[in-house]
């Protein structure tokens, strides 16, 4: 039996893209209705988007599919002063040549995810810096400034967090949940959007712009926010031994991509399927009690899945190839060689027990050097200890597969 009377948020619920939100019968109600307005904002400050602005960017994408229109916003404006949410350092000052790069890589890596136009669904793009950059102080103060109150502004947690741990908190970024707020008010009296989407992070921020629109208009629109995406231990995902895992196939090749999803941890699999795949609850739900041997094909087709969408399904035929080139020398009897991930060696100085920690074969160096003095690490199949050291010599066309035992495996790949 459905929970909720809109179909977005009942699938958005069971997929588990719900954290919390304003007044959740009014907008259930007011969802109910297809064409309703929607946005979520993305500042600019690199020239892709990565894996922590999945879960977001897959959220629009579901409200588009049940017949809704999807804002994206983009902060040429509030990129010039950065986000301090829950941040211990400032971010840097980008000049506008390379907002506007930035720009035109973010809008790549989202039309994979979204169709664009002019229909009643179709995804419009707005950038804040239309409104922002010519907007006068004064004026602003005036009419903005006067419906916010320090008191409750300091007490947000993504405020009070910095201010507790004694992080610098410069009057440039406290202004930035206004101006995000103001940015609501903006698409509601300009185009009717009535929802801003988030991360829970950005609840703070998201209440300031219902507040101001409830203040100055009348009127109430709502927030809704999703979890962080976190592994199942509670780490932050998104991140590899070398680097984000970014959308941009000149940043992370389509191959590197789709191994980032084929070695997620077993106990994620069944969650990224409900939040990142196109497959039906139904069919998810049968994956649901499959385990061991078996949990394999489910994260092959996790990988597929995902990397069709943002990648193309075309890329996966090269990908395939790819995966089982890279294994043709391999001489031991693995059952599932495409489940190793590469690591990326530039340094030689590096040691065994580097390695190790850096590709999370290992959880620390005292792990590591447990392991390698109980003749546990292996060098293409060869025992080595923590004196080994890396040479361009023993790197069969440049590849060479290194072990814990007999079930972890990395390629360093030079």
């Amino acid at each position: 039996m459905a929970k909720y009377k809109s179909s977005f948020l009942n699938e958005a619920a069971e997929r588990g893209f719900f954290y919390q939100s304003t007044n959740l019968d009014a907008m259930d109600d007011y969802l109910t209705t297809k064409g309703r307005l929607g946005y979520i904002g993305f500042d600019i400050t690199a020239k892709s988007l990565h894996v922590g602005h999945f879960i977001p960017i897959a959220m629009m994408r579901l409200f588009q599919k049940h017949g809704h229109r999807p804002i994206i916003l983009v902060g040429g404006g509030t990129t010039k002063i950065g986000d301090p949410s829950f941040r211990n350092t400032t971010r840097p000052i980008l000049s506008d040549k390379q907002i506007a790069e930035n720009l035109r890589g973010i809008k790549q890596c989202l039309l994979p995810f979204l169709h664009f136009g002019d229909k009643e669904s179709d995804a419009i793009l707005v950038n804040n810096a239309d409104w922002l950059n010519d907007i006068q102080y004064i004026p602003f103060l005036r009419e903005v400034g006067k419906y916010f109150s320090i008191n409750r502004m300091i007490g947000f947690d993504s405020v009070k967090t910095k201010l507790e741990s004694n992080s610098s908190l410069s009057f440039l970024e406290f202004n930035y949940m206004i101006f995000q707020a103001y940015d609501f008010l903006k698409l509601y009296t300009e185009k009717g959007c009535c929802i801003q989407f988030g991360g829970q992070d950005q609840w703070g921020n998201i209440c300031c712009g219902v507040e101001l629109i409830k203040k100055k208009l009348g009127k109430e629109v709502f927030g809704f926010t999703n979890p962080l995406l976190t592994t199942s231990d509670g780490k932050k995902m998104g991140k590899t031994a070398n680097g984000a895992v970014w959308l941009d196939r000149t940043l992370l090749s389509p191959y590197d991509f789709w191994q980032y999803w084929r070695n997620v941890n077993d106990a994620d699999v069944i969650k990224l399927m409900y939040l990142f795949t196109d497959l039906e609850i139904p069919e998810i739900k049968k994956m649901e009690n499959i385990q061991g041997q078996e949990i394999n094909d489910l994260k092959k087709l996790l990988a597929d899945e995902i990397t069709s969408i943002v990648h193309g399904h075309e890329s996966l035929d090269e990908i395939h190839k790819s995966a089982a080139n890279m294994f043709s020398k391999d001489s031991t009897n693995l059952s599932d060689t495409t489940s190793i991930p590469k690591y990326q060696l530039s340094d030689f100085s590096k040691s065994p027990i580097d390695i190790l920690v850096e590709s999370k074969l290992c959880e620390s160096r005292g792990d590591a050097k447990r392991l390698l003095r109980g003749g546990g690490v292996y060098a293409d199949g060869k025992t080595i200890t923590e004196d080994y050291k890396f040479q361009k010599e023993n790197f069969v066309n440049g590849v060479m597969k290194f072990s814990c035992g007999k079930k972890k495996h990395i390629l360093i790949v030079i």
